[in-house]
């Protein structure tokens, strides 16, 4: 347990010490959130909020991280984080003000799942293109393929399979695969692309890619493709993904390097813009994961995105619980 000296400790309690910033803090234990969302949440302006939300991030109490033109914030997780979730320990959490601050944050992340279950309805029959618009999809497809290497793999999961691109073009060197996605429209069209590729072997249904509910070191490659930047919080999808990784396999996660197209929030549900290989290294090897390749993909117009692949390969015996 980290201690705090006397000043540190004062300057916690001082930041702690407010009824907004305490349910800031309850809110973002539950969620990566930003400044319009907690303004939504606590009925405050945002000007307010940021005043609450700098002087928590100051104290150690709360992480910033810009993203575009939008900035996140969440529980600190090093250093002074720990401070945070001992004082939400000592707080009653059934009270009434914590217990409507976490409904509103339900119907805030509800208004997110309705927005992008409304783009993948409006967009399900052109998915493939959509992906396609920035970067050559034959390229990513050929480079995916070679940094997965030729197998064959006893079991694949694609998290986030969408329409099921990566797992036809995966599948046939696997016994089995497993693809994992909460739109039952995207979930259609990958049955159906799956019977026309004949893969039998390989199976999609509904599943949420946080909670998997598949067992520890239970695959031998995972796939997250195109799918983080979707999500409010991809850290802890890169968890639950490296989480199911065996030893000797290895984790793929293709998506965008960081770019500045803020267009794409409001015309395709970006939550984020792009990743580093910084930040990615960091998830994975917080996973017990060493990263392997961090290949770029430079998009055919000056305008376009460029596409990351990253590998990450668990050799220890690191992998965590029982094969299932």
């Amino acid at each position: 347990m980290t201690q705090l000296d006397p000043a540190s400790l004062v300057e916690v309690l001082r930041a702690a010490g407010e009824p907004t910033r305490l349910r800031i803090m309850a809110l973002l234990a539950h969620d990566e959130l930003a400044v319009l969302e907690l303004s939504q949440i606590l009925d405050q302006s945002q000007p307010r909020v940021s005043r609450h939300l700098k002087l928590l991030t100051e104290a150690g109490l709360a992480e910033r991280f810009p993203d575009g033109a939008w900035v996140f914030y969440r529980s600190a997780r090093t250093g002074d984080g720990s401070a945070a979730q001992r004082l939400l320990q000592l707080a009653d959490l059934t009270d009434p003000v914590f217990v409507r601050d976490l409904e509103r944050l339900e119907t805030v992340r509800a208004e997110r799942r309705a927005e992008a279950e409304a783009y993948f309805s409006r967009n399900a029959d052109q998915w493939d293109r959509l992906r396609s618009l920035y970067v050559c999809e034959q390229d990513v497809e050929a480079a995916i393929l070679e940094t997965a290497g030729p197998g064959p793999y006893r079991r694949i999961v694609d998290l986030g399979t969408g329409a099921g691109r990566m797992l036809t073009l995966l599948g046939p060197r696997a016994k089995e695969g497993l693809g994992l996605d909460l739109s039952q429209q995207m979930l259609n069209l990958a049955r159906a692309r799956l019977d026309s590729a004949n893969l039998p072997q390989v199976d999609v249904r509904h599943g949420d890619i946080f909670a998997t509910g598949l067992g520890s070191g239970s695959a031998d490659l995972v796939v997250v493709h195109q799918v983080l930047h979707y999500v409010s919080e991809p850290a802890s999808a890169v968890a639950e993904a490296a989480r199911l990784v065996g030893q000797g396999g290895k984790l793929l996660v293709v998506d965008f390097a960081p770019h500045g197209l803020e267009r794409l929030r409001q015309e395709h549900q970006h939550r984020r813009l792009g990743f580093s290989t910084e930040e990615m290294t960091r998830w994975v090897e917080a996973e017990g994961l060493a990263l392997e390749t961090a290949r770029a993909l430079p998009p055919a117009s000056p305008d376009g995105l460029t596409v990351m692949i990253w590998s990450a390969n668990r050799h220890s015996a690191s992998a965590r619980g029982a094969k299932t």
